[in-house]
Order: structure tokens, then sequence, then C-alpha cells
């Protein structure tokens, strides 16, 4: 069974290489993670050429630490990066449902936990690397031009944020398993993580288990150094959440009909 599905996951990152997804989706994380500290740099000298301001003018704007600056990246993550890894992964499954592509599989002695699971595996594996490559290169940009970031509180920030991006991804495989449509499963699936992350701030008194805390988590560590106090409850949540979605993908998907008639 292990081989089988090491087969799949082989077969996954391979089409992710001949989709060219293994390039545009770390070049857009990377191009992402370094405008952060790049535009906060060069901000008073673009609002100094830009401003129809009074010769002799001075713009002085407070220098932000490094630790903001990050925790800054990660919003942009949220919104740009979310988005991105929505569109890269939304027709994994939905795709080969199409073209029958999943059923010419799944007649072979293939499990549909083991086809999901290692077509999961596969986007959350680009969806890491990608975040973890344009998250680095920020914090390199961010030492070199704004200020210095703790190692530690650099990587913590990198794991609790990963696990929220898992989450993410997570999401649009379930949907792209039971539903047809890119732009449904798109819009859902975007819907979802947005209004978590609504909540989470609006409600953060009430809301201190959901999986849209874990990214003020993450800015939490690079600010203060320390996580808030509901952080373990969060992550219990988001990974039983994570194991629910694969296993309700897992038993929709085995209702479909796979081959077209």
């Amino acid at each position: 069974m292990m081989t089988v599905w090491l087969v799949l996951y082989a077969k996954e990152m391979m089409e992710l290489w001949r989709s060219r997804k293994w390039i545009w989706v770390p070049l857009v994380f990377v191009l992402l993670g370094v405008s952060q500290p790049i535009m906060t740099y060069y901000l008073p000298d673009i609002l100094q050429a830009a401003g129809s301001l009074p010769e002799g003018t001075v713009i002085e704007i407070p220098k932000p630490t490094g630790a903001a600056v990050l925790a800054q990246t990660l919003s942009q993550y949220g919104m740009l990066g979310v988005l991105i890894l929505i569109l890269s992964v939304m027709g994994v499954v939905s795709a080969e449902r199409a073209s029958g592509a999943a059923g010419l599989v799944l007649v072979k002695p293939v499990s549909f936990a083991s086809y999901i699971t290692a077509k999961w595996a596969a986007s959350i594996t680009i969806g890491v690397v990608s975040f973890a490559a344009g998250y680095a290169s920020s914090w390199y940009y961010t030492e070199l031009l704004i200020g210095s970031v703790e190692p530690v509180r650099f990587l913590h920030s990198m794991l609790l944020y990963g696990l929220w991006l898992a989450f993410v991804v997570t999401v649009a495989v379930m949907f792209s398993s039971v539903m047809s449509g890119s732009g449904a499963i798109a819009f859902l699936s975007v819907g979802i993580v947005a209004l978590l992350s609504v909540l989470a701030g609006a409600l953060r008194r009430y809301m201190e288990w959901s999986p849209g805390t874990i990214s003020g988590h993450a800015a939490a560590v690079l600010n203060d150094g320390t996580a808030g106090s509901g952080l373990p409850l969060a992550m219990a949540v988001t990974i039983a959440a994570v194991a629910a979605m694969l296993w309700l993908a897992v038993r929709l998907l085995g209702r479909k009909e796979l081959l077209p008639s």
C-alpha cells in the first residue's frame, strides 16, 4: 500500500512540474516576500518623488522594526498568497474527474484514501516550499534593509503559518473532490478562509479555537516573541479539521461517478 501511495505522490509531483507550477508558484511567493521590505525601505523616497510637495519638504516616516515588516509580509500572504495557492490546487481532483482520468486510476488496486492523500500531500509540498522560499527571501531583505529578526522567532512564525496554509490547501482539495466547476471551488475556498480570518479578528474573545487565529499567532510570535494563550487549542482544532476534511473528501469522492458514460 505504501508503495502505491509513493507512486501516486511521485506522479502528482511530476504533474506539478509539467504544468510549470513548480516555477510560477514559488516565484510569486518570492516576489510577494521581497516586495514588503523593499517597499518599506524605499517608501519615503517614493512619496518624495511622487508627491507635489513644496520645495524643501522632508517626509519622515518612523522606521518599522524588522519583526513588524515580516508580520506585514504574512499579511500579504494572507491575501494574495492564499489566493494564489487556492488557484494552483483547485483543480487537483476535479480536473481528473472531468477527464475520466480519476476513474481510470481508481479501477486499479488504488484506494480512494491513497488517491486523495497523495494529491493532498503534493499540494501541501508545493505550498509549504513556496511559502518557505518567499518568507526566507523576505527575512533576508528585512535583515539587509530594515533590521534584524531573531531566527527563533522567524522559524516559529514560519511553522505556525505553514500550518495555516496546510488548512487552506485542505479546504481547496476537499471542494475539488466533490465539485466540478473551478470557479465555484475557488469561490467557496476563498470565502471560507476569508470568513474564518474575519471572524477571528472581529470576535477574538469567542474564536480562540478557530484555525483563522493561527496567522495572528504567527504575527504575535514575531512582534512579541510568544503566541497567545489560545494557540494550543487552535492548533488542535486545525489539525482535527484537516483530518476531518480529508476523511470527508475520501467518502464523498467514493460516491461520485468517476468514469464518463
